[in-house]
C-alpha cells in the first residue's frame, strides 16, 4: 500500500526540487520545527525525488518512484525511534531488518503515523546499522537515501561513542552516492558537533488551508473520520497532532491544567508544579508543551491579523520553546513547569 499523498510544504518542495535540479543539493539535512508539521513525511518525499529515475522529479510513475512511495525500495533508509525491546543487542543487519519491517508496517497503515511516545529511542544498535547501511552499494539505482527521523532522540547508551563518532563523520563527509537526512522538533537537544555537520532547513506548520485539506483527504477519513474546526484549530498546523488520538487528548487537558494554574494565585502554580512527576520529560510532558504551544499560537494570530500587539504572546511561545529544549536534557519536569509559569505570568498570560 503507498503511502497517502503529501500535503502543504509546497514552496519548501520547490527550493529542494530546485536544489536538486542544479547540483546544490547537500549531502546532509536536517529538517527541524514544531512537532507533528510533518518532517518525516517531506523526508520521504525527498528521498522518492532523490531515487526517481523519470522527469519532473518526483514522477511518481517511474519503478523507483513506486517502490519509494510503498517504503519498499531498497536505496530508501529510515530510521526512527523503536522501544527498547524491539532491538535491544541486534547486529546491525538484525536492526536494518526490523526496521525494514517497521517500514512495512507504516506502509501498511497509508504513512499515517503520530509522534513517538516517551519511551521510544534511536538506540546504538540503530545507528550502527545506519552507518553500515551508509557505506554498502546502490542496489538499484546510482544513491542512497538515509533518513533518521526523531534525531533528537538518540540514546546514549555503553558503546554508542564510537557510534556517535562514525555518524559525525558520515555527516561530515557523506559519501558521494548517500543523501543523509536528519529530522528533529527539538534542535537544542542535539549534539553541536551534530547541527554544525548539517544543512538546517525549517518546516513551517501547516496554513489552516492546509490543514484542513489534509483532514479532509480519504486516507486521513478513513483514519479518523470528520474532523472538526475545533480540533483543526488545537492542531495549530500540526497534523500529526491528530494522529496521536488518546495521546493528544491527555497532551490538551494537561496543557489546560497549566492555564487554569496561570488563572490561579501562587498556590494554584505550586500545586501545579507538585503534581508533575519527577521523571520523564520526554512523551507526555513533552506532547502538553506542544498542546500549550497550539493554543497561544491560536491566540497568536487573530492579534497579528488585527494589528495588536503580539510581543507577549509571541516571547510566551519562545518560553514554551525553551522549556521542550530542557525535556531533551533530562530536567525533572517539575523544574520545568516551575520557570515556564514563572515567565508567562511575567509576561502577563493569565490561563
Amino acid at each position: 500500500m503507498p503511502l497517502s499523498p503529501i500535503f502543504a510544504h509546497d514552496a519548501l518542495r520547490h527550493r529542494l526540487a530546485g536544489a536538486l535540479t542544479r547540483g546544490t543539493m547537500p549531502g546532509s539535512l536536517l529538517l527541524h520545527g514544531r512537532r507533528g508539521t510533518g518532517k518525516q513525511r517531506l523526508a520521504l518525499w525527498l528521498g522518492q525525488t532523490l531515487l526517481c529515475s523519470g522527469a519532473p522529479q518526483p514522477c511518481g510513475a517511474c519503478q523507483g518512484c513506486r517502490y519509494a512511495t510503498e517504503l519498499t525500495h531498497p536505496d530508501l533508509y529510515w530510521f526512527f525511534p523503536v522501544p527498547r525491546a524491539d532491538i535491544s543487542d541486534s547486529s546491525p543487519e538484525e536492526a536494518l531488518a526490523f526496521m525494514r519491517g517497521a517500514m512495512r508496517d507504516r506502509a501498511l497503515d497509508g504513512g499515517l503515523w503520530g509522534p513517538s511516545s516517551g519511551s521510544e529511542g534511536l538506540f546504538v544498535e540503530m545507528i550502527r546499522a545506519l552507518v553500515r547501511a551508509a557505506a554498502s552499494s546502490p542496489a538499484m539505482g546510482r544513491r542512497k537515501v538515509m533518513i533518521l527521523g526523531d534525531a533528537d532522540r538518540m540514546i546514549a547508551q555503553e558503546g554508542s561513542d564510537q557510534a556517535a563518532n562514525a555518524l559525525l563523520k558520515l555527516l561530515e563527509e557523506p559519501l558521494p552516492d548517500t543523501t543523509l537526512i536528519l529530522t528533529t522538533s527539538e534542535p537544542g537537544a542535539l549534539l553541536p558537533t551534530i547541527r554544525s555537520r548539517v544543512v538546517a532547513v525549517r518546516v513551517a506548520p501547516l496554513t489552516p488551508d492546509e490543514l484542513r485539506e489534509w483532514a479532509g483527504s480519504d486516507a486521513v477519513h478513513a483514519r479518523l473520520g470528520p474532523v472538526g474546526n475545533a480540533l483543526l484549530e488545537r492542531a495549530s498546523g500540526a497534523p500529526g497532532a491528530l494522529l496521536s488520538g488518546t495521546a493528544h487528548e491527555s497532551a490538551d487537558a494537561h496543557a489546560q491544567l497549566w492555564l487554569k494554574a496561570l488563572r490561579g494565585d501562587a498556590a494554584d502554580r505550586f500545586i501545579a508544579v507538585l503534581s508533575e512527576k519527577p521523571a520523564g520529560a520526554r512523551g507526555g510532558f513533552a506532547d502538553a508543551l506542544d498542546a500549550l504551544e497550539g493554543v497561544l499560537h491560536a491566540r497568536l494570530r487573530p492579534s497579528v491579523e488585527s494589528g495588536a500587539d503580539a510581543t507577549a504572546l509571541a516571547k510566551a511561545q519562545d518560553a514554551v520553546d525553551a522549556a521542550r529544549a530542557r525535556t531533551g536534557h533530562n530536567v525533572n519536569p517539575a523544574l520545568i513547569t516551575a520557570q515556564l509559569l514563572r515567565e508567562l505570568r511575567t509576561l502577563g498570560i493569565n490561563g
